[in-house]
């Protein structure tokens, strides 16, 4: 059972400028498995671990950033509830057929205050992740590139967090894991919030453009493997932007890094395990480079400035 009826992050659909390099990209740089293609032009990838039919989909556009970001229910009965706590709470939901995305079930798609477009959904096709569900082995085995675990969260940067925090607590219970205040100690410059045991599932920054994507992180299982991220961007020229670090907001460590069309990705392993009554960590303006990256305790213009 979910601590809330929201199960997880499920998937993030990206616009690119380039849709063959970045096929490309995402299968021999980051390791993702092209699961399928559907008539609008659009490519399907998983993770290896990720039991559904997909996380990421890709559609060419003239400019780089999300569309929308998905949170998979636990069941139908969940997803109705949460259309009506929507409606209730005056935000205007839009119902997304079954089929819309491949192999994906009814869609709830809502704005939040900050301009993105989230959507929830219960059904997706269960596609397993390479291995059997009797007697598995432990890992699948020569999987190409970066290969992370599973599409784990994403940073959003819009004007009113504090209107996305609200709806995120009261209709969905999400509970707030950590924050950064500004330099008046009482406004919060960024929010780190879950629907699990996750030190985050999305979090937001206050930011003076709506609908902005800051990244889109994955998963790794240890440090060792984000070293080997880190070798990998080198092999094949990839911009990173900050890394291999590690966070003081969550514990983690990471690297952040630019697809082809300069979508911010993350690779993220680590992070405390969070349990609603535990008590909200803040960090203070003067403290907000430790904050984001520990070791060097300063942020670098580009983190701070490129969005998509």
């Amino acid at each position: 059972m979910a601590m809330t009826g929201v199960l997880r992050p499920g998937h993030a659909q990206l616009r690119v400028l380039d849709m063959e390099e970045s096929v490309k990209f995402y299968t021999e740089v980051m390791g993702l498995l092209e699961v399928g293609r559907d008539d609008q032009g659009r490519v399907y990838f998983k993770c290896w671990d990720e039991r559904d039919h997909h996380s990421v989909v890709l559609r060419q556009a003239d400019r780089a950033g999300i569309d929308f970001f998905g949170f998979k229910v636990l069941n139908k009965d969940v997803l109705n509830k949460y259309e009506r706590d929507l409606k209730e709470y005056g935000v205007k939901t839009e119902r997304i057929p079954a089929g819309d995305l491949l192999e994906t079930g009814e869609r709830v798609r809502f704005q939040i205050p900050t301009g993105h477009t989230i959507e929830l959904y219960a059904e997706k096709k269960d596609v397993g992740n390479g291995m059997s569900y009797t007697n598995p082995e432990a890992w699948v085995p020569n999987i190409p590139g970066i290969a992370p675990i599973r599409m784990d969260h994403a940073l959003l940067y819009g004007g009113d967090i504090d209107g996305a925090h609200d709806l995120f607590s009261k209709v969905f219970g999400f509970s707030l894991v950590e924050r950064i205040k500004l330099e008046d100690g009482k406004t919060d410059l960024a929010i780190w919030l879950t629907c699990s045991t996750k030190a985050h599932d999305v979090a937001l920054v206050r930011h003076s453009e709506d609908n902005k994507l800051h990244h889109l992180s994955f998963r790794l299982e240890s440090w060792e493997q984000v070293l080997r991220a880190a070798d990998l961007m080198s092999m094949h020229r990839v911009s990173i932007d900050a890394g291999p670090t590690r966070h003081g907001v969550t514990r983690g460590t990471t690297i952040y890094f630019f697809d082809p069309s300069g979508n911010r990705l993350e690779t993220f392993c680590g992070g405390y395990d969070f349990y609603p009554d535990m008590q909200p960590i803040t960090w203070t303006w003067e403290e907000v480079g430790a904050g984001v990256f520990y070791h060097d305790r300063k942020l670098n213009e580009r983190f701070l400035t490129v969005v998509t």
